[in-house]
């Protein structure tokens, strides 16, 4: 069953990345006076009461004119809309109302998603009654008087989200269908595939890098399973990232990637690995997803007997931290190999979800401690206890030793690729944590 979302929105400097911060318990935002500091919407899970959710940071529009502030205000609040299951709309008690307030509040007013009003910057906290009556007029029910830099107020407002978010059994239905994210860099045939597969125009397809603008979803069923393919924007180079509509861009394609259980990583044949395809691949390795990396115009390259298994080894030179992940070449514009997609989606969707029993994970760890000999530092040699998953999406081994700093990444590293070499786990990263035994 998948978390619910809880979205945080407002114009530049109400506080947002600041009230996120105190959420979740850690400093992940970069919290700054400057408005537009925050790039990129970051996500993080939270929790209240027992009940776990996805908090999203939205990212801030810079001040240059007037249409950009409001027109990006307008895509923020959208994003919200098209994401949360509720809202917080965060004001600054202190500033009063704005016209970008009264633009956030128009479009959430329109939406059928909860809406918490937030007025942040309350820090003579039970002193604001006179201030906050203002905030009745954006029609958007009672304000909440917080203060996040001073952590005033934020247990009514959790009790008010809490009670907001949707009953748990709602989302068990899509236990069975599989999210499969379609990224890469602009222009790489994203849209084009999830025509093919669809076999309707429904994404624009253009030759004009960056059309796609929203994460799209398309449900679609056959006699391999259940699937929501999302098509998601391109993401440029952060210096070709200009405009304010290209950085959302950005975030719906790292909130894409997030909400997926696959992710299939495009990459231009007749361009080879790019710097930028090593960036948007990094972004799904880092997030725990199963990986299929998709070789896109493989009919517009002249082939020869060997010419796959060259360019497979060039991917894997240039993504060597992806070698788990299959490779798989196809044509989005004829139609060339995309039959064979949905069983790898399958697949790979399964190794992600995969839960090896502890006593078969113990049998290969003692195998692989027995062949290699762990290592030793000053006369004092690391001892491997034993191991045990301790979740997955992506598989989570925690492995107990005497001592941490005994454990060096090149053993970690040996320890993964032989659990890979016993038990598959092809197409999905592996996260493993060290305890040392007296810990808890």
């Amino acid at each position: 069953m998948s978390k619910p979302t809880v979205a945080i929105v407002g114009r530049p400097n109400v506080g947002k990345s600041t009230f996120f911060n105190y959420i979740i318990g850690q400093r992940i935002s970069i919290v700054e006076d400057t408005p537009g500091v925050t790039r990129d919407r970051i996500y993080a899970d939270a929790e209240w009461r027992g009940r776990k959710f996805s908090l999203i940071d939205t990212a801030g529009i810079e001040e240059q004119t007037d249409d950009i502030i409001i027109s990006g205000m307008r895509e923020q609040a959208n994003i919200a809309i098209g994401v949360a299951d509720v809202i917080l709309f965060l004001t600054d008690i202190q500033a009063g109302i704005t016209a970008a307030d009264r633009e956030i509040a128009q479009i959430l007013r329109k939406s059928k998603k909860p809406v918490i009003l937030v007025c942040n910057k309350a820090d003579n906290f039970g002193k604001t009654s006179d201030e906050i009556y203002e905030f009745y007029n954006l029609g958007l029910g009672t304000p909440f008087p917080v203060s996040a830099a001073n952590a005033l107020g934020i247990g009514d407002l959790l009790d008010e989200v809490y009670n907001n978010l949707p009953e748990e059994n709602e989302n068990e239905e899509e236990d069975n269908i599989i999210k499969v994210a379609i990224i890469g860099k602009p222009n790489v045939g994203k849209s084009s595939l999830v025509n093919k597969i669809l076999g309707e125009s429904r994404v624009i397809v253009s030759d004009i890098a960056g059309t796609t603008r929203d994460a799209i979803d398309s449900e679609y069923e056959n006699e391999f399973g259940k699937y929501v393919f999302i098509d998601t924007a391109g993401i440029r180079r952060k210096s070709k990232v200009n405009e304010s509509i290209e950085k959302f861009s950005v975030m719906r394609t790292l909130y894409a990637i997030e909400r997926s259980d696959v992710c299939l990583m495009m990459i231009d044949a007749t361009e080879g690995v790019t710097d930028q395809d090593a960036k948007i691949a990094g972004e799904a390795h880092e997030a725990g997803k199963g990986i299929i990396l998709i070789v896109n115009k493989w009919d517009e390259i002249e082939k020869d007997d060997h010419t796959m298994e060259k360019f497979k080894k060039e991917v894997y030179n240039r993504l060597s931290y992806l070698t788990y992940a299959p490779i798989l070449f196809i044509s989005a514009k004829t139609g060339q190999r995309i039959n064979k997609l949905y069983e790898l989606i399958n697949f790979v969707a399964d190794q992600n979800a995969m839960r090896v029993s502890t006593s078969m994970l113990n049998q290969v760890l003692n195998e692989a401690v027995a062949i290699v000999q762990p290592p030793s530092d000053k006369g004092k040699r690391l001892k491997v206890y034993y191991m045990t998953q301790a979740s997955t999406k992506p598989p989570t081994f925690v492995v107990f030793v005497n001592s941490k700093d005994l454990f060096h990444f090149s053993y970690e590293r040996y320890l993964i690729n032989h659990i890979r070499k016993e038990f598959g786990l092809q197409g999905t990263p592996i996260r493993m944590i060290v305890r040392e035994k007296s810990e808890k």
